[in-house]
């Protein structure tokens, strides 16, 4: 019996080549899975935030004529007081399906036109805002450059938002992103366009892991797929790391991880 103890407890405390145990990695790959949760919601907060900006930008003609994606069961309300606008985004309490994710509750959006300016800054918060079944809170702020040094509109998110899960899982992200306008801009409708997407943040979970996150080759964000198509992110946390890679350009839900040891595992997002 004691020898027996003590293969069994060899066996469940074996480590891989990081240094890591079996269950070690499978908590940090659900880590990772959450994490790229918190990134297909936070682009679509951003799709939406951007669109609504945009379209308040353009003349009363032109806005009657745009192709927007955000669907009629959002209400749009739209303070404007000289040069300062506040944009309401209510999604309703029973919520409002897009692009395939239920949203709840509102985002409120605001900036100050400075006539002729090359920036602006958009600061927006959630209030009561869920995806899903998944509650969002915080508020960000994105530095809209009219032009960057490739000639394309270019967006700087200061991030700062916290994601409950239903089962009790919580995890929080700070850092900057920065979304390049790489095509469709000013085509009248925003389904077309593409993103590419720069930057780093980290992500603290409830546990008391944090994760530290760094694009490597730029994310492209095609408005018209649900999920980011192309690109990597380096990953870093404390006996652990890995690259993230987003697939060739296919929109789908497949991407793969790969350990610093060179092993890979598939991950559905």
């Amino acid at each position: 019996m004691i020898t027996l103890f003590f293969i069994l407890a060899f066996y469940s405390c074996s480590e891989n080549q990081d240094g890591e145990t079996a269950g070690d990695l499978s908590i940090n790959i659900k880590e990772v899975e959450l994490a790229t949760e918190i990134d297909q919601m936070d682009n679509l907060i951003g799709d939406i935030v951007i669109e609504a900006f945009e379209m308040q930008q353009l003349g009363d003609a032109n806005r009657l004529q745009y192709n927007s994606s955000i669907p009629g069961c959002v209400t749009v309300i739209v303070i404007i007081e000289k040069n300062y606008t506040e944009v309401t985004l209510d999604f309703g309490v029973e919520g409002c399906l897009v692009k395939g994710r239920l949203l709840r509750g509102q985002i409120v959006l605001d900036h100050t036109k400075i006539r002729d300016a090359r920036e602006i800054r958009i600061n927006y918060g959630l209030v009561d805002f869920f995806v899903d079944d998944k509650s969002v809170m915080g508020s960000r702020s994105i530095l809209r450059e009219r032009t960057n040094e490739n000639g394309n509109p270019q967006f700087t998110h200061t991030i700062d938002i916290t994601v409950f899960w239903p089962n009790g899982a919580q995890a929080s992200r700070e850092g900057t992103r920065v979304r390049e306008w790489v095509k469709g801009f000013g085509s009248g409708t925003f389904s077309d366009n593409v993103f590419e997407i720069t930057g780093r943040w980290t992500v603290d979970f409830v546990n008391g892991n944090t994760h530290s996150y760094e694009v490597q080759k730029p994310l492209r964000r095609e408005i018209g797929c649900e999920y980011l198509v192309s690109g990597t992110v380096a990953v870093e946390r404390t006996n652990f790391g890995g690259l993230f890679d987003y697939g060739d350009g296919e929109c789908d839900n497949l991407a793969t991880f790969t350990f610093n040891n060179n092993q890979i595992i598939d991950i559905t997002l």
